[in-house]
């Protein structure tokens, strides 16, 4: 069969009025829509569309607060906390970096912590939404445990993915986004669907010995940290800068979004931006960072090989999406399938075939 390909400008319509069907204001719905489809024409399928639904259904059961409006609770000249009151992440995420923004044009680089959230997609999003100021961007989340520690068997920490993102003058940002696991759990779960095994560095079992077998996850065994003691290392520092310096959950205190819950999440983020041009002329940045990059890409490279600059292969693929369509994978399609059942939003009004 024929890829289905739909148009980012559609596929975002549609998602902002599955979401208004929820309760949510039209732009907390416009500004999440831009958010999830953004991450989707990168091909980051695992953060993209497909998780609205989820996030909408928490809505309808009053773990997301669909109205809430989130506030400041404590501000200084270069950091603010916002208590975003069970509302929409991704929408209140990026209020949160409007913020930093601003503050960072004042004082050369600001903090802006949330607490009291939930999922917020992807965290290289809002990193990009700082560059796209002409700032250098971090975003980073703690999310519910899920991977252990050197040492450790059971689940003690999050993925906590880190992001950041440094302006180059053109629409394409130099970026990373990366969890602080050794892989995605999806592709865990790709592979226990698949029946094939596992490397022995992405989980452990109930034992805490490193195992193969990924049929075990997620009702037992744990996550690994990416690269050992550094992965640990840095969703550490994600958990302090997230979690311990907002007020939010942390750790075991932190619900999942997506399990059968009553409990609001209670997750954290973090937004710094540093305002590049306070420190040296815009344009010389540019032309620095052009020159690392150039040298990057001039290296010399391994035979049938290319190397990507962080950030080039997601900017390649956002390019083809807007230009020939998104072509979403089924698991995507399934969940914006139902989507349009929760919603009562035909797709077919918006020029979209779901399959």
């Amino acid at each position: 069969m024929a890829a289905v390909r739909i148009r980012a400008g559609a596929l975002e319509a549609f998602c902002i009025e599955a979401m208004r069907r929820a309760g949510l204001s039209r732009r907390d719905a416009e500004l999440s829509a831009r958010v999830f489809v953004t991450t989707d024409t990168w091909g980051t399928f695992t953060h993209g569309t497909r998780q609205i639904r989820g996030l909408m259904k928490n809505a309808r059961r009053g773990r997301l607060v669909a109205g809430a409006q989130e506030r400041i609770v404590a501000e200084g000249p270069s950091w603010a906390i916002v208590d975003a009151r069970d509302g929409m992440p991704p929408a209140i995420s990026c209020r949160a970096v409007e913020t930093a923004v601003a503050k960072a044009r004042k004082t050369g680089m600001a903090y802006v912590g949330v607490r009291r959230s939930s999922h917020y997609g992807a965290a290289g999003y809002y990193a990009n939404l700082i560059a796209e100021h002409g700032m250098f961007g971090m975003s980073m989340c703690n999310v519910e445990p899920c991977m252990t520690v050197p040492g450790g068997k059971s689940r003690i920490l999050g993925t906590n993915p880190i992001a950041y993102a440094a302006p180059t003058g053109t629409e394409r940002t130099i970026m990373l986004d990366v969890a602080t696991s050794a892989v995605a759990a999806t592709k865990i779960f790709a592979a226990k669907n698949e029946g094939r095994p596992i490397p022995d560095t992405w989980l452990v079992d109930e034992a805490g010995v490193p195992t193969t077998d990924p049929t075990i996850f997620p009702e037992a065994g744990a996550q690994l940290p990416m690269a050992g003691h550094k992965g640990y290392g840095l969703a550490v520092f994600v958990e302090i800068l997230t979690a311990v310096l907002t007020g939010s959950a942390m750790m075991s205190a932190v619900h999942s979004w997506v399990a059968d819950d009553p409990e609001p999440s209670d997750q954290g983020h973090a937004f710094i931006a540093i305002d590049v041009s306070a420190i040296m002329p815009a344009d010389e940045f540019h032309r620095r960072l052009g020159a690392m990059s150039a040298e990057i890409a001039s290296a010399e490279m391994a035979p049938g090989q290319r190397i990507y600059l962080p950030g080039q292969m997601e900017w390649e693929r956002r390019e083809q999406a807007l230009r020939d369509g998104i072509e979403l994978p089924e698991d995507v399609l399934i969940s914006l399938r139902g989507l349009a059942e929760d919603s009562g939003v035909d797709p077919a009004d918006y020029g979209i075939d779901l399959g």
